[in-house]
């Protein structure tokens, strides 16, 4: 790899393919929907929390629930600081180790009774959310408890139960999605019982009140078939240890009090029994962590959904225009249908998928990227819409309402917050990448022989052919199923129209997908556009299967005709959106889009931007504020709140 230029796209590739899990050892829900078969059976009936664990939950979310509920949210996003005191109390609560064991001291909860405690978190303060999740959703605790010694376990998961806050440290200046990029370095001692650690780090979340982190470094490859094969190893990181610097404090748009941080590594001494997992499993690690990990996201999204849903309503029947309520003007209330619609769908597959990863028996890598996916854009549309019905009120801030003798609703941070969930643990853009990857993978290890580029005459006349004996058996049964009988699905009453659709859709988008490999072949992984579209059909699908099963395990309940009448308009709104992905996978302007694309990169059409002040700095010309050092507090941002230097104490 050059030191310079960076990895070259194969590198990358190399690095990426050899992290995924590539075997399939156990059903997924997604999975088969991707190759046209419906299998209801995985998700139906609806996986609900159990009675026993139901209770632990509400009484852990009744106990915390009055310390979240004094919190100044307003003062914390006007100061971007999280009182010390607020800490202490969740520390104090057992906040920090909600997933924690109760033999280590933690609470103990589920997958479910974790999403679901840090859902009312999110529905008051995103910046704790943030504090929390971080914390134990990609910090310490999840990969400790999925790939940790024994001994480990014992060292730190009653430390962390206690409260040690812990962050993650992968991303660095030119590694994002590309984690063969990593310049970050692990050296072995000469005896081998310790690794060298050095450096920098940026975005860790949580890495200004840190004790411990979980550090992506590069320790040395290994050399297979005389090819340098790179090793990314995962390491436990004691904040304490001499050499580790808090460089900066970072700063957002929303999450005002984001505790985020650059970190440095400066020869820093790491015992050898602190890798997590082994040498070289580090990307891997960090992968199936997020199979678990992502799905905050979705619960999040599911409970901010739920704060603008009664925003919004109790607004559309208060504010009076044109002599009604504005929810009875038609516009008004296609959104707040929509936003009560998709709230039921949000929660649905967010809860749903989360209760999966709890029963443990299905791989659900594709289901919790799908929900972490599908969850964040659904819901920034609904806190969209929210902002549109609250009108000037919602661009206006709670303190300027407060002022001026209003009701304190901060819509504008509920949507400053809400948008860096497009973005955290993976972008739209990559998940779709992602998703793609695997809803593909059947298919890739049938007839991949068939696309790669380069490939001789010999061995590709033997890859069609077995690609055509297996796909001889498999294409014709994406025309026929169960959705194509009336009746069937009858236990889901109104809903068994949508059920049918979902099987005869599933078959469909099964369908195009072969034909789009026939036609592109090994272009195909170039068709980025087109592939985010299979995916978005595929995630709609998924969206509505959680609606209806859930939708049907409420039926005898209080709520159960609510329920059925919010699954059936979410899915006929959803079947609206899949009819127009499929129309515009054969009609779209996708080739013509990247041309432009590629001549607007060399400069072709900047002269659009002729007689605008540019934002973008002129060459030379150094950063407002002075010099690029962040040696000044001013620079750092203030962190006298977290650490007395910037020098990351253990103290937390």
């Amino acid at each position: 790899m050059s030191a310079t230029n960076g990895p070259t796209e194969q590198e990358s590739r190399d690095v990426a393919e050899a992290a995924r899990e590539s075997e399939w050892t156990a059903p997924s829900f997604v999975r088969e929907l991707f190759l046209g078969n419906f299998r209801l059976d995985l998700i139906h009936p609806y996986p609900r929390q159990a009675p026993e664990d139901k209770r632990k939950t509400d009484e852990y979310i009744a106990r915390l629930r009055p310390i979240i509920e004094r919190a100044d949210s307003d003062a914390i996003d006007r100061t971007g600081e999280i009182p010390p005191e607020l800490v202490d109390e969740l520390r104090a609560a057992g906040a920090f180790g909600l997933k924690i064991p109760e033999e280590y001291g933690g609470i103990g909860l589920s997958q479910v009774g974790y999403g679901r405690t840090i859902g009312m978190v999110t529905s008051k303060d995103g910046n704790l959310t943030a504090l929390l999740s971080a914390h134990q959703s990609i910090g310490v605790p999840q990969p400790l408890k999925l790939f940790g010694t024994p001994e480990q376990k014992k060292k730190y998961l009653p430390r962390i139960a206690r409260g040690a806050i812990s962050a993650f440290a992968l991303t660095e200046d030119g590694v994002g999605s590309d984690p063969a990029a990593l310049a970050t370095t692990a050296t072995p001692t000469e005896d081998g019982s310790a690794f060298i650690l050095n450096g920098e780090k940026l975005w860790c979340t949580n890495g200004t009140l840190a004790e411990l982190l979980v550090v992506m470094a590069r320790t040395p490859d290994k050399i297979k078939n005389g090819k340098a094969i790179p090793q990314i190893t995962a390491f436990i990181v004691d904040t304490s240890a001499p050499g580790v610097t808090i460089t900066q404090r970072c700063r957002f748009m929303g999450l005002k009090a984001l505790q985020n941080a650059v970190i440095t590594f400066e020869n820093v001494r790491v015992p050898r029994e602190d890798i997590l997992w082994g040498e070289g499993k580090g990307l891997k690690l960090a992968l199936i962590t997020l199979n678990t990990g992502r799905l905050t996201l979705p619960m999040s999204a599911a409970y901010g959904a739920k704060a603008a849903v009664e925003v919004a309503r109790k607004w559309a029947a208060e504010r009076v225009q044109w002599g009604q309520a504005v929810g009875k003007h038609d516009e008004v209330a296609q959104m707040l249908g929509g936003m009560a619609a998709d709230a039921f769908g949000i929660e649905a597959m967010a809860e749903l998928s989360s209760a999966l990863a709890d029963q443990a028996q299905n791989d659900i890598r594709l289901e919790a990227a799908i929900a972490k996916l599908w969850t964040t854009e659904v819901g920034w549309k609904l806190i969209d819409d929210l902002m549109q019905i609250r009108g000037g009120r919602g661009y206006e801030t709670a303190d300027s309402l407060r002022a001026r003798g209003e009701k304190p609703i901060a819509v504008e941070r509920m949507m400053r917050d809400f948008r860096i969930n497009r973005i955290f643990e993976g972008t739209s853009e990559i998940m779709h990448l992602f998703i793609a990857r695997e809803a593909v993978d059947t298919h890739l290890a049938v007839a991949g022989d068939m696309i790669k580029p380069g490939i001789g005459a010999g061995q590709k006349f033997a890859a069609m052919a077995k690609a055509g004996l297996w796909y001889a058996g498999w294409l014709p049964k994406r025309f026929v199923g169960g959705g194509q009988i009336p009746g069937a699905y009858g236990e889901f009453g109104p809903l068994a129209k949508h059920v049918r659709y979902i099987e005869r859709t599933s078959r469909k988008l099964a369908r195009e997908m072969f034909y789009a490999m026939g036609k592109y072949q090994a272009k195909l992984e170039r068709k980025g556009k087109l592939l985010g579209r299979f995916v978005d059909i595929g995630a709609e699908l998924y969206a509505m299967s959680c609606a209806c099963v859930r939708a049907q395990s409420l039926a005898k309940e209080p709520h159960g005709r609510d329920a059925q009448r919010l699954a059936d308009v979410f899915c006929k709104r959803s079947r609206l959106r899949i009819k127009a992905l499929f129309s515009a996978i054969n009609q779209n302007a996708d080739d013509s889009t990247y041309r432009l694309a590629q001549d607007v990169l060399k400069g072709q059409y900047a002269w659009l931007e002729e007689g605008a002040i540019g934002a973008w700095p002129a060459e030379g010309d150094a950063p407002a504020g002075g010099s690029t050092s962040a040696g000044t507090s001013s620079q750092r941002g203030d962190i006298s709140g977290t650490r007395a230097t910037t020098q990351v104490g253990a103290s937390g």
